[in-house]
């Protein structure tokens, strides 16, 4: 098996997720990939996707990945069911970080418990 097709989910994901001037190359039994990623969190879904196919630490590929637009975390639109508990909990791992979600996006929100279907909420970047 060829490293590229060892990794092909990789290539999907970032044709999935539009990934901008991609490159690929395979020398010496190790896959090159380049890109630029939209957020960081779509930076992040790309490793780790590469460490589900290739563990850890892989050693048979080298990523270089940019992301467009540092100055959020990722962009969401809001789909019936959300709350801002759930959006939290899906990028960041706990519900309770609704409260940066909602400072981020005051320019449309006016309370936390009101969001609607189709809104683009800023996810913001947290430490």
């Amino acid at each position: 098996m060829s490293v590229k097709s060892k990794y092909q989910p990789v290539l999907d994901l970032g044709q999935e997720l539009n990934i901008q001037n991609g490159d690929v190359q395979e020398a010496d039994g190790v896959l090159k990939i380049s890109g630029t990623a939209g957020t960081q969190y779509e930076k992040n879904l790309l490793w780790d996707k590469i460490k589900e196919v290739g563990g850890e630490m892989p050693q048979d590929i080298e990523a270089d990945i940019k992301v467009a637009d540092e100055s959020v975390f990722h962009r969401h639109t809001v789909k019936s069911g959300d709350t801002l508990g759930k959006i939290a909990k899906h990028y960041y791992g706990k519900a309770n970080q609704y409260h940066a979600i909602f400072k981020a996006n005051t320019d449309i929100l006016d309370n936390p418990d009101v969001i609607h279907p189709g809104q683009e909420l800023v996810i913001p970047n947290v430490s």
